[in-house]
């Protein structure tokens, strides 16, 4: 009879990471790797030119220069390909049901706590309410067609008031139209609304939300989204 084995499960190294998301961003921008070696080049010759300007002249100053370059390419490189991936992470998941809901969950930080899951949702539609609660008060966001929306934001919007009077709640719709948020914008719209509540306001807000909201637990998801899927991979 075979052993246990208690080893922890062995995670993807560095240069894997890396690997996978070159590979992801590339599939989105086929153009990536031309930008990459660009952005060495001009760190390399940066770097020589410096080396060439700072006197005295000698080819090891050159060389050290030049090296130096190319540390800064590098860094230069991979701040570029991350930005771009979350880009593109943007790009693939546009228009997805849950959406919004992916990007609520991960992309605004301590200040705001939100969840994956919709607040309010219509089955037969896939019209869906996220909501969010931070220092900028109570934010709703929709994801759908705003006229199918209307009873599913209203419903929400009351809900909040009853037990959070006072506390501005700001309605946000997740679409390309006039008034409109885009996926790429959706986390700093959210970010950037003024502080109105303190730390103490908001943690009383959350929980007396969260004790009148009705469960989800039996009603269907809208799927379509798979973050582990999606999500840009981030080096570590």
């Amino acid at each position: 009879m075979a052993a246990r084995t208690t080893a922890p499960e062995k995670r993807p190294g560095f240069f894997s990471q890396l690997k996978t998301l070159f590979t992801f961003t590339r599939d989105a921008y086929p153009w990536l790797p031309w930008l990459l070696v660009g952005i060495l080049l001009v760190g390399i010759g940066l770097g020589v030119l410096v080396g060439f300007l700072i006197p005295p002249f000698a080819i090891w100053s050159i060389v050290l220069w030049g090296f130096t370059g190319l540390l800064l390419g590098v860094l230069g490189s991979l701040m570029t390909m991350t930005r771009m991936s979350t880009k593109a992470m943007y790009r693939k998941i546009d228009g997805m049901p849950g959406a919004a809901g992916h990007v609520m969950s991960t992309s605004l930080g301590r200040n705001w706590q939100a969840s994956e899951m919709p607040v309010g949702v219509n089955p037969k539609t896939q019209e869906a309410v996220y909501r969010t609660i931070g220092r900028g008060g109570v934010v709703l966001v929709g994801e759908g067609s705003r006229a199918r929306l209307a009873r599913l934001i209203n419903e929400e919007r009351s809900k909040v008031q009853r037990v959070a009077q006072g506390v501005p709640i700001t309605v946000l719709y997740l679409g390309h139209g006039p008034d409109d948020v885009p996926i790429g914008k959706l986390a700093p719209t959210i970010k950037s609304l003024p502080k109105k509540i303190d730390r103490g306001t908001m943690a009383a807000v959350i929980k007396r939300v969260d004790s009148v909201s009705q469960s989800l637990a039996s009603l269907p998801i809208p799927k379509g989204i798979d973050p582990t899927r999606v999500r840009a991979p981030r080096p570590r």
